[in-house]
């Protein structure tokens, strides 16, 4: 995330301020259930003669992910996967070593979840993080008690053992974060402490065998010296040679395209936005003219996006693309909706019949391509790990009918969006196009709270073309994960040449991130929010009110519906 103080503006001088970058990526729930395809499981992430991984057994933290962030910053393939998985679903994958999750639990109640028995017999270094550290503790047969102090925050954490390839690079004290109740009371046989707090002298423990507890999170922010840990761990202690890039990935990814596909033909709803756009591309390398993308107007675009968009794919890249403007088809099923999971639905199940409408008219097809990112999977699915709550329906996840035929070709399911923007680059994508902003797959639908309607469409569309063309001649949209405006339900009374108005509310939202899982508003000059405002009610009818929200995620989430 970026800090006020680091949040400057950005030359874009090359850039035209318009509505143009967009994400409408797809709009499709990944279930179980389903009657297609099933998900790509996690043995077809990373091939090749080369492959390596690190697995990291999810037990419900909140920085779940970051873990796996920080590893693939390392160069090295890693996958976060619920804590019970089977050794014949990681195998694949050639783990070098296993990452046990923080979580909430308590490793001394009943139920609590332990790390399966592959793990230890493995022989392969593990790495344990708060919870997994106490998990590996009571699983060797150590002991773990609640503390009498719980210890949350920062602490400086002093190395006994300098000389643990671990602490390679590392300074002898160096800031932690500590997040826990429960503390290690004995340590299992073969472990001795290699660092202390204040609160915690067992703050990190090994068995001098490739085995490892830490009582911090290194993966977050807030320790400093945490990535080199990880890295450590990684290098030094795993022995993993590091050859996870994007480079490696185009070219795995296109031969298992390739391979799966065969001389089926395949279709992909293509938008514009960052996601679709490397999935079209990447499988249009791979297959070419097998590849026929379908572009739908659902009417709940912003400004011009649906004419940029088929500019830059059918004039400049020469795919072939077929436009379906939708628009009374998708605004007559959402008369009355203001529930917005049942908008999420309503709009992904009808891309799926418009998708197998296409379908029959193209001949036979055999997939459906779409380019869910792996925070779509995580939010989306109702349990990466027992310990993981649903949060919503994702715009790539939500909505799939159970009688759908089409299978599924989801190339970059297991990537975050940073990563989706390094192959954007590594295929040859503009700048413009990869560095596109996201747009929620049902658009607008989940910006206009309440019942979707043509005038209030046009009301939204006025007020985020004027916040995006802001946003981009003070250069500042770059740093920005999402900027964008929401039309309330709330309407107030204004006085314009003195008149007395009764108009609607807008919220401006935009913040910093660096994956989507984590976000912080953005620290905006107050002339560029001033400006912004007055514009939108000078500009846009019917508006005569603009707040900024300043709510970070969590508690919130970056959208509000």
């Amino acid at each position: 995330m970026v800090n006020e103080n680091s949040l400057t503006p950005q030359d874009e001088s090359h850039r035209v301020a318009t509505t143009d970058d967009i994400e409408v990526s797809t709009y499709l729930e990944i279930a179980k259930e389903i009657g297609g395809q099933q998900p790509a499981s996690a043995e077809t992430a990373v091939s090749g003669a080369e492959r390596e991984a690190i697995i990291v057994l999810d037990f419900g933290s909140q920085y779940n992910l970051l873990i796996a962030r920080r590893v693939r910053e390392s160069h090295v393939y890693c996958e976060l996967v619920p804590h019970d998985t089977p050794w014949e679903k990681v195998a694949p994958l050639n783990p070098k070593g296993f990452i046990l999750s923080g979580g909430p639990s308590s490793v001394y109640e009943a139920g609590a979840p332990l790390a399966p028995a592959y793990v230890y017999e493995s022989g392969l270094p593990v790495l344990g993080i708060c919870y997994g550290m106490q998990a590996i503790t009571k699983q060797l047969g150590g002991k773990v008690a609640p503390g009498t102090k719980r210890e949350y925050g920062h602490a400086v954490l002093h190395i006994s053992q300098q000389d643990s390839p671990l602490f390679e690079g590392l300074t002898e004290s160096t800031t932690v974060w500590m997040s826990h109740g429960d503390k290690i009371e004995q340590m299992p046989q073969g472990f001795t402490a290699l660092a202390q707090t204040e609160n915690s002298p067992y703050a990190v423990i090994g068995n001098g065998k490739g085995m490892y507890g830490l009582q911090f999170h290194p993966e977050v922010a807030h320790t400093p010296e945490g990535k080199t840990m990880l890295h450590n761990f990684v290098y030094k202690v795993c022995g993993c040679k590091g050859n996870w890039t994007m480079g490696s990935f185009v070219n795995d990814s296109m031969e298992r395209i390739k391979e799966q596909v065969g001389d089926g033909k395949v279709i992909s709803a293509l938008s514009g936005g960052v996601d679709s756009s490397v999935v079209a591309t990447l499988i249009h390398r791979a297959i070419g003219d097998q590849l026929t993308c379908i572009f739908v107007n659902n009417g709940l675009l912003r400004t011009e996006e649906a004419e940029r968009t088929l500019k830059a794919f059918k004039s400049n890249m020469g795919m072939s693309i077929i436009y379906i403007d939708a628009t009374d088809r998708f605004l007559d099923r959402l008369k009355g909706v203001i529930d917005p999971e049942q908008k999420r639905k309503i709009i992904g199940e009808e891309f799926i019949h418009i998708f197998e409408e296409e379908a029959k008219k193209i001949g036979k097809v055999d997939f459906l391509a779409q380019g869910t990112v792996y925070p779509d999977v995580i939010e989306s699915v109702s349990s990466v790990s027992t310990a993981s709550a649903k949060i919503k329906s994702h715009h790539n996840v939500g909505g799939l009918p159970a009688r759908m035929t089409l299978k599924l070709l989801e190339p970059l399911r297991f990537l975050f969006k940073d990563e989706v923007r390094l192959v954007g680059k590594q295929l040859g994508l503009t700048e413009d196009m990869v560095w596109r902003q996201p747009f929620p797959g049902p658009g607008l639908a989940i910006r206009c709270i309440g019942e979707v309607t043509r005038d209030k469409l046009v009301i939204l569309r006025g007020a985020d073309y004027v916040l995006m063309n802001e946003i981009k001649k003070a250069k500042y949209y770059r740093q920005l994960w999402q900027s964008f405006c929401v039309l309330t339900e709330v309407r107030s009374v204004g006085v314009m040449g003195d008149f007395r108005t009764y108009g609607y509310m807008v919220a401006v939202r935009a913040v910093t991130s660096d994956d989507a899982m984590t976000a912080d508003w953005a620290r905006l000059p107050y002339d560029l929010l001033a400006r912004i405002s007055n514009r939108i009610v000078n500009e846009v009818s019917g508006v005569n009110r603009v707040v900024y929200d300043i709510t970070s995620k969590p508690p919130s989430t970056i959208e509000w519906e």
